[in-house]
């Protein structure tokens, strides 16, 4: 599976943005469909994941009611489409997936993923 990472910039603090991984092929069956962000000098944290078992998604407390992350199954894509942004949003967004279903308490751990998008650049200027 290669993933593809796109639609990062620079947005105004309060703007929008919205991120796509696009999937060379589909997925594990039910893997689960992720995003994390790393700001410079910092450990990679995570942001959001779907369950595609039932299409649940999980999101870090961060970003909760600003961000929310959606899929398009015919497409192999997944989004995140980010509002409110603030200053400490900036990072690099990485989309991750892997082999195979995820225990849910593990969703939100970036080793548990074994196929990573190059990621795409978001800056939010203040």
């Amino acid at each position: 599976v290669q993933l593809q990472a796109f639609g990062g910039g620079l947005v105004q603090a309060g703007g929008s943005l919205r991120l796509t991984c696009a999937a060379s092929t589909g997925a594990g069956s039910n893997a689960p469909m992720a995003w994390f962000r790393q700001a410079p000098g910092k450990e990679r944290d995570f942001v959001a994941a779907l369950d595609t078992w039932n299409n649940r998604p999980y999101y870090a407390d961060s970003v909760k009611g600003r961000f929310t992350i959606s899929r398009d199954k015919a497409k192999n894509t997944v989004y995140l489409e980010m509002n409110s942004l603030k200053p400490e949003d900036t990072a690099i967004y990485y989309c991750a997936t892997r082999d195979r279903r995820i225990v849910i308490s593990s969703i939100n751990r970036a080793g548990q993923y074994n196929y990573w998008g190059q990621g795409t650049q978001v800056t939010v200027s203040s």
